[in-house]
């Protein structure tokens, strides 16, 4: 595809809801964030569709909890891609944007001609929240199923929210006339409200017994859910991430007899919390003889930042227990 130069609302996440078929929603394009993302490794292409694939996926998840700090998607799979992570972090202050990265462990050796997913192998699917300090992290797990990481996220939130749960994705190369070919992706969530679905027992439908949105909602609810994805059904990938149509546009092609209300539009930057502190903090656990096997032929410790790249040269005589406390982030 060949699109134009950058758009107001690249690497936003619009917050929308229907008022007449009580379903809530987002809409999201990444694009320099997502350049961000891919461009710390050099990745094979199946492996950059991948994560391209699940940062969006963690940008339209993010924006539907109320997050204090960090939440995080993982893919863990015994294929050739191995792990997939991706964070995304609350804004720190009101009108500042959140920020999202992402990373991946892979083989490079069993990387097959094929479909991205077809990389992947048997394993799970997990949703990790951090609300911060003096807070217990929440994690839920699903067995990666249904084709796609896609697939996976909504069974994710059949399984453990038995919340009835629809993405639209696009994604992929683009070329500016006259530039480089970059990343970018676009998306829509549908989510049904939870105050009318009564909670599902025993057995699903889906795949390996998995739940899925039919076997939560009931028939009245199942009639308005029905309808959303059919409209739904009907969007074009140049909608998602092209030029021409904004989010809230969008949502009035698609859902104009459902009374969609937008809210404010939250920017998404790439963006990490790394740092010299962190690192220094993680190393204090370790005892002298722990550090002494991590000193390099230079007489440092050294350590790489797998999500931005940066790299860090440590004195030992510095590290270990009794090293001073991070005085970073700990929201």
């Amino acid at each position: 595809m060949t699109l134009g130069q950058k758009i107001a609302w690249d690497d936003t996440v619009l917050p929308f809801q229907l008022d007449h078929c009580d379903i809530r929603g987002r809409v999201a394009r990444l694009d320099g964030a997502l350049d961000g993302i891919l461009s710390q490794h050099d990745y094979p292409p199946q492996v950059e569709a991948l994560i391209a694939e699940m940062a969006l996926l963690t940008a339209l998840v993010g924006q539907t909890i109320k997050l204090r700090w960090k939440l995080s998607l993982q893919i863990q799979s015994k294929g050739a891609v191995r792990l997939i992570a991706t964070d995304y972090f609350a804004p720190s202050e009101e009108g500042e944007p959140a920020k999202i990265r992402a990373y991946a462990s892979f083989d490079r050796d069993k990387i097959m001609p094929g479909s991205p997913y077809s990389q992947v192998g048997d394993g799970y699917f997990a949703v990790l929240i951090d609300q911060g300090k003096g807070t217990a992290p929440y994690q839920g797990i699903t067995p990666i199923a249904g084709g796609s990481l896609t697939a996976c996220a909504e069974s994710y939130f059949a399984q453990s929210e038995q919340l009835p749960t629809r993405f639209a994705l696009s994604f992929g190369k683009s070329t500016e006339r006259g530039g480089q070919p970059h990343w970018r992706a676009g998306g829509v969530l549908l989510q049904h409200m939870p105050k009318a679905s009564p909670f599902a027992t025993g057995g699903g439908s889906g795949e390996n017994g998995l739940l899925t949105a039919s076997d939560i909602l009931g028939e009245d609810n199942e009639e308005n859910w029905t309808r959303a994805n059919t409209l739904l059904d009907t969007v074009e990938d140049l909608e998602l991430i092209g030029p021409s149509v904004s989010p809230a546009d969008l949502l009035v092609r698609l859902f104009h007899e459902e009374a969609p209300r937008v809210f404010d539009m939250q920017p998404v930057r790439f963006g990490c919390t790394c740092s010299e502190d962190r690192l220094r903090n993680s190393l204090s656990i370790y005892a002298a003889e722990d550090i002494a096997e991590m000193i390099t032929d230079d007489g440092i410790v050294t350590a790489d930042c797998q999500f931005c790249g940066a790299h860090y040269r440590l004195d030992p005589a510095t590290l270990g227990a009794g090293a001073s406390p991070d005085k970073g982030d700990d929201r």
